[in-house]
């Protein structure tokens, strides 16, 4: 087998990075559908705006995962151009796409016997899936092979560190993360939840503060005990339409790894904010643990 043979990088729309950053990027994203009170979206069919917007107007929310038919066209695309194929997928921990994705590898690779298709989870979310993204594309253009790549991820998966808080405890009721007397007692108390994603990509609670800026304050603390020496001049948050209070995680990032430190800004997309809702914050870093 040749190992220097192209190869294209896939990753999911959920890996949420604003639209510049990826368009500088040799990657293909793949789409997770949802739904808002019925009707089916996709990221390029509604806009961040709109999407909070219904939610706070209590549209009803559901997601889906990438279906089979979805794959198959896409990296047979590839293949029958003679590339090779490496997809980080999506944590197998909050969706079924990458079994979906694994099932397609597996069917394609007796068709396609002479070419490689590599799928490593990410057991990463929303921006966290990005930043990992960023570091695989940049490996990628300086000349890594399929194999050298799919070592590196795995080298830095569980490195790849998510703290976030939510503003309303309702979304993660919803989604069954919370009890109804837990979200109706933290909303009459505006007690805000603190999570991470732990190291088998599910969404695990921390802890709970009070107020709003107690609970950016305390992401800040998380992040002080996770980074040890790591000072990565890359950073990514994302933000359920609250561009003030992530202006403010910003500040609190470039104090915490420096101020040249590139924080790359994007909306925590639908799949992810149908569960977390409006008011969700999250900044993730490379860390020493998760």
């Amino acid at each position: 087998m040749d190992n220097n043979r192209p190869y294209t990088l896939f990753c999911d729309t959920t890996c949420d990075l604003p639209e510049e950053k990826l368009a500088q990027m040799d990657c293909k994203l793949l789409p997770l559908s949802f739904e808002i009170d019925g009707e089916t979206f996709t990221t390029d069919t509604i806009s961040m705006k709109d999407f909070y917007a219904r939610m706070r107007n209590d549209a009803k929310t559901k997601t889906s995962q990438i279906p089979i038919g979805v794959y198959e066209k896409a990296f047979e695309e590839e293949l029958e151009k003679g590339n090779d194929i490496l997809y980080l997928a999506f944590s197998s921990g909050l969706s079924g796409s990458y079994a979906s994705s694994v099932i397609v590898r597996d069917e394609l690779a007796q068709k396609y016997p002479e070419r490689k298709i590599v799928i490593v989870d990410s057991l990463a979310a929303s921006s966290g899936e990005g930043l990992m993204l960023i570091y695989a594309e940049k490996k990628k253009r300086e000349g890594f092979t399929i194999e050298q790549l799919e070592e590196y991820i795995k080298e830095i998966r569980l490195h790849i560190c998510h703290v976030f808080t939510v503003d309303d405890l309702k979304y993660l009721f919803r989604g069954g993360r919370v009890s109804r007397g837990a979200a109706i007692a933290g909303t009459m108390l505006g007690i805000k939840p603190l999570l991470n994603v732990d190291d088998e990509g599910h969404l695990i609670p921390q802890g709970k503060v009070r107020g709003r800026k107690a609970s950016i304050k305390a992401l800040g603390d998380m992040i002080r005990e996770r980074a040890g020496d790591n000072r990565n001049k890359t950073v990514t948050l994302s933000h359920g339409d609250c561009m003030e209070d992530a202006l403010a995680a910003e500040k609190m990032l470039k104090e915490i790894f420096g101020s040249e430190t590139e924080v790359i800004k994007a909306y925590t997309g639908p799949v992810i904010g149908a569960h977390s809702g409006p008011g969700t914050l999250a900044l993730f870093f490379y860390g020493d643990k998760r």
